[in-house]
Order: C-alpha cells, then sequence, then structure tokens
C-alpha cells in the first residue's frame, strides 16, 4: 500500500466549505495525499494515533482510509477511479471503485468529530458520494441535482459535517446509481462511540463487509451494468469464494460482524456453531428488549445489519448466504436439470461440433467439481475451494469463521484447518444396518369426502357438433 501511513504527517491549511464546492488549485495544494491500495488481501486493524481513541474493525478483504488532524478537523481524501479487483485467485475484474480498490476503504471516526472528505473524480463521468445513514445538513448528503451539482471528471469537492451519531454505515454514489454501483462504488462507514454507549458492548473482535453482486460473461473482464436479477457472481467486499478470507477469531472473543446489502436482492446470512443477535442497524443500535438469538438474519437491499456473538465453540464453522445460488460462481440461469439423464453419447457428438461443450450433471451440480475441463478465460468454476476431507462445493458469498483457543489477541492470521479431537468427526460405518421402523400413518384428510350415502353416478359426455362460438 502507497502512503498509508506517511501522510498522517504534513498538516496544511485548507479554507473549510459550508456547502459540497469544487475546490479552488490552491486549496488542492493542501489536500492529503491520497491513500492507496491494491492488494486483496484483508489488512491489519488500522489503530488510531491522532484524534480521540477507539477500537479499530477490520475489513474483510479490505483496509481502512488514514486520516490527518487539520486544526481539529479529520480529513480523507476519496478517489473515484476505475481499479482492478481480483475477484478470487485466477479472476479479475475491471471495475469502479476508491483510492485502487472496489469496494473502497473504510473510514473510521469517532462520534462528535468534525470530518471533511475530500473526493476527487477520476471516473470517465461525473459522480457524487452519498454518506448513507449519516445525519448531517442536506447539502452535504450528495445527491446529485438535489442537494449539490455533480463532481465532474477531473474535479474534486469537499464534504464536510459532524459525525453526529456512532454506528454502522456505507457510502456510495447517487449519480447515475444503475452503472456506478453495478461497477462496485461503494465502501463502509463506521462511526464508534465516543464513550461507553449502554446499547453498544465492547469486543474483542469487529469485522466489516459489504454485500455486492456482478455478472461478469466467462472470459469477460466488465460488469454488465443493466442487469437487474441474474448475476452470475455474488460477492463480500468484491471477492468470491474461494477468495474470500476467514473470520479468525480466538476461543471466547466476543465477536461483532457488520454487514451491509448494496446488492439487488435480499440475503439471508446464516452461521454455523454459534447463535447471535441483531444489535445494531443503519438506523442506530437495537435496545437490549428488542434482541433474540438468530442463526440466520435476511438483510434486504439498502439495509445493514450488524450481529453480535461470543465465539465459544472451537472449529472451522461455515459462514454463508442461505440462497443456494447465492453459493456458486459463474452460474448460468438456463441450464437444463438433467439427474438421471444418460447424455454422454450425444455429449460426444456436440463435443466434435462445439469443442467447448460442457455436459451438465447427469447426477447433480456436484459432477462438475469432477470434471477437469478448461475454463474459459478469465472465470471461475461454479463450485470450487478444497478442505481438509475434499471439496468443499462453493463459490460466491461463503466464508469459514476460525475459532481457535490458542489464537493470539489482535492475531488474524489463519494457521491452518482445525484439527478435531479423535471421536469427533462424522465418519463411515462400517458395522450392520438394521431395517429402519416405519412410521405408521395416523389421521388423515383435514377435510375428507363424504363417504356415507353415496351413489355412484354415470355421467355421459358428448362433444359438441357444429360451429361453436366463444
Amino acid at each position: 500500500m502507497n502512503s498509508r501511513r506517511n501522510f498522517l504527517s504534513g498538516l496544511g491549511a485548507i479554507t473549510a466549505a459550508a456547502s459540497a464546492a469544487s475546490v479552488s488549485k490552491v486549496a488542492m495544494a493542501a489536500l492529503p495525499e491520497p491513500a492507496t491500495q491494491t492488494s486483496p488481501d484483508t489488512m491489519a486493524p488500522l489503530a488510531p494515533n491522532t484524534g480521540r481513541p477507539y477500537n479499530p474493525v477490520v475489513t474483510l478483504n479490505g483496509w481502512t482510509l488514514p486520516w490527518r488532524m487539520n486544526n481539529g478537523v479529520k480529513e480523507f481524501h476519496l478517489v473515484a477511479e476505475p481499479v482492478v479487483r481480483e475477484m478470487a485467485p485466477g479472476m479479475k475484474a475491471h471495475l469502479w471503485g476508491y483510492n485502487g480498490q472496489s469496494p473502497g476503504p473504510t473510514i473510521e471516526v469517532v462520534e462528535g468529530d468534525r470530518v471533511r472528505i475530500f473526493v476527487t473524480n477520476k471516473l470517465p463521468e461525473h459522480t457524487s458520494v452519498h454518506w448513507h445513514g449519516q445525519r448531517l445538513p442536506s447539502g452535504m448528503d450528495g445527491v446529485s441535482g438535489l442537494t449539490q451539482k455533480s463532481i465532474q471528471p477531473g474535479k474534486t469537492f469537499m464534504y464536510e459535517f459532524v459525525a453526529r451519531r456512532p454506528g454502522t454505515f456505507m457510502y456510495h454514489p447517487h449519480a447515475d446509481e444503475m452503472t456506478q454501483m453495478a461497477m462496485g462504488m461503494m465502501g463502509f462507514w463506521v462511526t464508534h462511540p465516543k464513550a461507553k454507549h449502554p446499547q453498544i458492548a465492547e469486543v474483542d473482535r469487529d469485522f466489516v463487509f459489504l454485500l455486492n453482486a456482478y455478472d461478469i460473461d466467462p472470459g469477460a473482464f466488465t460488469p454488465k451494468t443493466s442487469t437487474m436479477l441474474n448475476f452470475n457472481l455474488w460477492s463480500w467486499n468484491s471477492r468470491v469464494f474461494p477468495g474470500i478470507d476467514p473470520f479468525v477469531v480466538r476461543k471466547n472473543d466476543k465477536v461483532r460482524i457488520r454487514i451491509g446489502n448494496l446488492t439487488m436482492t435480499n440475503h439471508p446470512i446464516h452461521i454455523h456453531g454459534h447463535e447471535f443477535q441483531v444489535t445494531g442497524t443503519d438506523g442506530g443500535p437495537v435496545p437490549h428488549s428488542a434482541r433474540w438469538p438468530e442463526v440466520t438474519t435476511d438483510i434486504a437491499v439498502g439495509q445493514m445489519r450488524q450481529i453480535e456473538f461470543l465465539a465459544d465453540e472451537e472449529g472451522d464453522w461455515a459462514f454463508h448466504c442461505h440462497k443456494s445460488h447465492h453459493t456458486m460462481n459463474a452460474m448460468g440461469h438456463d441450464t437444463p436439470n438433467l439427474i438421471g439423464v444418460d447424455h454422454t453419447g450425444v455429449a460426444k457428438k456436440i463435443t466434435s461440433l462445439i469443442p467447448e461443450y460442457m455436459a451438465m450433471g447427469e447426477r447433480g451440480m456436484a459432477d462438475m467439481g469432477e470434471m477437469e475441463m478448461p475454463l474459459p478465460d478469465n472465470t471461475l468454476p461454479m463450485m470450487t475451494g478444497e478442505g481438509p476431507f475434499g471439496g468443499v462445493e462453493m463459490g460466491g458469498m461463503f466464508s469459514v469463521l476460525k475459532v481457535r483457543k490458542d489464537q493470539k489477541p489482535g492475531d488474524y492470521k489463519d494457521h491452518g484447518w482445525y484439527k478435531h479431537p479423535p471421536g469427533t468427526v462424522a465418519q463411515e460405518w462400517t458395522g450392520n444396518v438394521a431395517e429402519p421402523a416405519r412410521a405408521k400413518t395416523v389421521g388423515g384428510k383435514s377435510m375428507p369426502l363424504k363417504q356415507k350415502n353415496q351413489q355412484e353416478v354415470e355421467v355421459q359426455v358428448r362433444k359438441p357438433v357444429g360451429k361453436m362460438e366463444h
């Protein structure tokens, strides 16, 4: 990462604006140097060394944007620009994002901070930034044409407001949204409480990520921006399994995971081995009296959810969207169901005409994981990932919660697969298998047909003859 720490030094004078406005060349000389990140790895949390202290978050396959203090104002610099994002090893996408990456960097501030964000537009069209969920002056809300002029290519605008309430937020354009958000323009925002908060617990690990989706044809690099529902790459922070990093935690850590949804559909996010509570939304913390235990929470479009749980069960636990098509990669949507159909002969004839033809699972889609057929350029298998016991057969919105008793506090490194204690792994049974006892049927139809005194009636049906009028 370039200049992630260096630009924290060297404070420059700048005149604050009362509304989002184009910045002059004189003011440009005093802008914070924009930090850039292109690595797809999860970066370590950025501990604050200026301003008020807080417990930083960890952005899944992402990073936190550095800032500088300027006369008591926390200054950031976002650059909207085309980026190349590795979605998983073997596939890259040409997206739009911020500061070298899609999604853009996470912005972390503290309740009560006065925040100044410079936004430089290096896109081929105008843009803006909406600060989703924030309480701020209307002129800083970032809706092109309604609350501000659009940021034209090559221009820099300045937003300034006070982070008035703690919580989980995001940022994204409100200009040509169908194109810009479909191309990956979004980022996370976290406002930490300035003091102990009765509804916000202190946690040991605090993860954030955004749900997003793309429609990229195999062999292509750029998403189709007119797609409404038939996306073929469902991603977390523009990464798909097996490219999504695991959530590495220490046993008995109190864990918070914050999730925002900027796709075109809802996502039931499900965790294995633990129960959680929804403790916050983009509207603020959920009162304790309104919380209940869950293992799945549905996140609708434009919503944010923050979940919390005690990681008290060691192991490797799946964490994923529970829509089955959302845990697959590069999936076609017009594929017939060929289970039970022997089409090998037909496939051989078609392959002689179309060498790239691939027969689709006569035993199920898992057949595809067994085939070693060449893929088109710049795409991924539908089901992939290798675990300690074989193929995981997943893709898309899937990751692993790794709970380890020997994980040191503050250590997010993945130290490998869980070593199961003897006798705790399901395995083949080689003994006799008794005939299962069958349950006897009881009851019947809720409204059975009347049986008594029924007489059979013979019905004769004649077809009409001649010309019929409807």
